[in-house]
């Protein structure tokens, strides 16, 4: 398996599609039918793993696979020897403190001598030690938000992404102590010949995430306002200025964050410019 890499991903779930998704945009092409635990790629040297989320980070510190994609949040509880590639930017969620509804909070002193309930007694035990905070720790699996009204702890500590789930159960969300995003990871031994294939995989993925946050922008303007219109939108270089049939005007082709659009319309249209048209990028090489 000298010549191919291996990549581990969650078999299920919205961190799988997004996972998969981003693969498949980088123009990877393979099977993953439902059940499927295995499948390799037909026009990449990548082999794909389907795990279960939790598992992964010691599939990779191990050697089993080369390459993960793994929430933050599993990594760190995990605490393996791996290394961080890339922050993905998908999945994101935060690992949150809550309480029953009705109760009075003032504070992470309100945990001081309680039960917690979570599935990430790592992740808790650091940050209550961080607050100088003495609580009892249950380590639960599953259905965590159930736990304080069975009585078996006073709190919990789980992940977040809307909050709706802990609003059904009656709880409410009083502390937040980690944010997480997926993340790329890799085993600490890859040879040369894999690392040369993982430097490819990340060319792709950067090509295709900086597309995603970038935009062609077009706009027609007058002469006069090229100067103002070129320090909104200055482009990866400089913007390309074609005239236009019409005397005195010129059409304006750019490449701008969409943040950084959200933030100047105003002052481009200020300036003089009309049609403006903002159109997705596939991909984007610097």
């Amino acid at each position: 398996m000298e010549n191919i890499i291996r990549i581990a991903v969650q078999k299920s779930g919205r961190l799988s599609d997004d996972s998969l998704s981003l693969i498949k945009e980088c123009g990877i092409k393979f099977y993953n039918g439902t059940g499927k635990l295995k499948s390799t790629s037909t026009n990449f040297p990548i082999e794909f793993l389907f795990l279960r989320d939790d598992d992964i980070p010691g599939y990779v510190a191990d050697g089993v696979a080369d390459l993960g994609i793994v929430g933050e949040n599993e990594l760190v509880e995990k605490d393996k020897e791996v290394t961080v590639l890339k922050k993905l930017g998908f999945s994101k969620c935060r690992l949150s403190l809550a309480i029953p509804k009705g109760q009075e909070y003032h504070g992470v002193s309100y945990f001081e001598g309680k039960n917690i309930a979570t599935s990430y007694p790592k992740i808790l035990g650091d940050y209550l030690k961080s607050q100088n905070i003495n609580a009892e720790i249950h380590e639960i699996s599953g259905s965590v938000e159930i736990a304080p009204s069975i009585g078996l702890a006073e709190g919990i500590c789980d992940i977040v992404s809307s909050g709706s789930t802990l609003m059904m159960n009656g709880l409410k969300e009083v502390e937040q102590i980690f944010k997480s995003e997926a993340v790329l990871i890799a085993n600490k031994n890859l040879n040369k010949e894999k690392v040369a294939i993982v430097d490819k995989l990340l060319f792709r993925m950067n090509a295709v995430q900086t597309g995603k946050s970038n935009k062609y922008v077009l706009l027609n303007a007058p002469n006069e306002s090229l100067d103002k219109i070129i320090s909104l939108i200055p482009g990866m270089r400089s913007p390309t200025i074609l005239p236009l049939a019409q005397e005195g005007w010129s059409s304006v082709h750019s490449v701008l964050s969409e943040d950084q659009f959200w933030e100047n319309i105003e002052e481009l249209r200020a300036a003089g410019a009309e049609g403006i048209l903002v159109v997705p990028i596939e991909k984007m090489v610097i």
